[in-house]
């Protein structure tokens, strides 16, 4: 069976394209879909169907620009209530994409109109599962709230997930080959294996979620210690559901102005060591200079949907580049402008004396920047107090300011943003980064 997997490593997704006879299906197509384009031709192919497992939350999906630019028909379960054009695509439906047969099964649990894709050549299956099935994990249920044509509460999904990992896979063999739609660093789930595909085999003897459990004992690992919400995930259900613009066309609608300065809410992407030696004031340091960066993620969780920002960038020719990651999430509608900055009123961060930190740290108001469930696993330091880089914006009033502030996280990364925040909202107290420098503390 001829499939290509695709990953966009940001966001940890993985879309496919299925091709036989001439003929092409892409599943789960991310937002730029000149790969799509591109895999096509070199397989002279024509793209003739894309399928959604299920309204994505975590990134916008290119499904209404490929059907618009190709004429290929959209699938997905009706239960979705898509507003775009397509056909439905539940139990018992298939189509034929040359010698392969496309079945779905509707899987809820992730989302109540989530369903899987079963494709047959002979004797070969391939399972692409969406956001229900991981390699080691399942999707979590606490996503459609409020969300979505349907909306569902998070028990009420994880009810469905276990019904669904009972019952939808049982008469599937061993050998299928699964597909999920994320890996690792996602958080559409918890503990996704770093794996990119698997077999129902293997997950049937290791997923916990294919182990015998009591439901309650399901429903209860599932939704435990599951990771934050960004806020931009409500947001990017109800794009998907509409259908994003076409990517272009709405990226060249975006101003760009070099040498240039901005008021009001400000993301800099620069490397964080360019941030603090000059920066616009107010400005948030959310960094995008590598694909290891979680740039979108950390933008759509700390950047409200619909708030009007500006970008700061580094240099005029990464303006596209940077322009395609705002988009991944459907946030270039709200940006004002991309600008590179003049050299004049810029605001410098403080630098931070680490001996005498280490030294005295009482003498700090240490705010410890990570996610709930990791500060539940331990603290770096005793007397830190918890805001979570998702909550900061909001909770950073709560903060006392009576002595300086030394921000941390895990590895650094979201440090400089917190710091920046914070920089940003609290007028009185120094504000520092201890940036990666906390991995020091972390092997004492």
């Amino acid at each position: 069976m001829d499939i290509k997997q695709f990953e966009y490593k940001p966001l940890a997704h993985y879309s496919y394209a299925i091709v036989s006879d001439g003929k092409m299906a892409v599943i789960d197509p991310e937002r730029d879909p000149k790969q799509y384009y591109d895999y096509a031709k070199a397989k002279d192919a024509t793209i003739v169907a894309i399928i959604e497992t299920h309204p994505h939350a975590d990134f916008v999906s290119s499904h209404l620009e490929i059907h618009k630019e190709t004429g290929a028909t959209i699938y997905n379960s009706e239960k979705l209530g898509a507003d775009y054009p397509h056909t439905s695509f539940d139990d018992g439906d298939h189509i034929m994409l040359g010698n392969i047969r496309l079945s779905a099964i509707n899987t809820p649990g992730h989302s109540p109109d989530s369903i899987t894709v079963v494709a047959t050549e002979g004797t070969e299956t391939a399972l692409f599962t969406g956001d229900t099935l991981f390699i080691g994990d399942v999707g979590r249920p606490d996503l459609r709230e409020k969300a979505g044509n349907t909306t569902a509460k998070r028990l009420e999904l994880a009810e469905m997930m276990f019904d669904t990992m009972q019952t939808k896979f049982t008469a599937l063999p061993d050998d299928a080959v699964v597909y999920p739609a994320h890996g690792a660093g996602s958080l559409c789930g918890k503990n996704l294996s770093e794996a990119n595909s698997s077999t129902l085999g293997n997950e049937r003897m290791g997923n916990w979620a294919f182990k015998e459990n009591s439901k309650q004992d399901f429903i209860n690992t599932l939704l435990d210690s599951q990771p934050f919400i960004p806020s931009y995930f409500g947001y990017d259900v109800d794009i998907n559901k509409s259908g994003a613009p076409n990517l272009i066309p709405a990226l060249e609608e975006v101003p760009f102005k070099e040498q240039s300065k901005a008021n009001g809410v400000i993301v800099d992407i620069r490397a964080k060591e360019a941030f603090k030696k000059g920066h616009l004031k107010g400005s948030i340091n959310i960094q995008a200079v590598s694909e290891e960066d979680k740039f979108e993620t950390w933008l759509g969780a700390i950047i409200m949907p619909k708030e009007a920002f500006t970008l700061v960038i580094n240099e005029a020719e990464n303006r596209y580049k940077l322009l395609h990651r705002v988009a991944k999430i459907g946030y270039e509608k709200q940006l004002k402008q991309v600008i590179t900055l003049a050299d004049e009123d810029m605001e410098n961060s403080a630098t931070l004396d680490l001996s005498d930190f280490s030294k005295h740290p009482e003498k700090y108001t240490i705010v410890d920047i990570r996610n709930k469930s990791e500060v539940e696993q331990g603290k770096i330091f005793k007397s830190a107090i918890s805001h979570p880089l998702n909550e900061l914006r909001t909770t950073a009033k709560d903060i006392p300011t009576d002595r300086p502030i030394v921000v941390h996280c895990a590895g650094g990364y979201r440090s400089a943003a917190g710091s920046s925040v914070l920089q940003q909202m609290l007028n009185g107290p120094i504000i520092y980064d201890l940036s990666d420098d906390v991995k020091g503390f972390i092997q004492k």
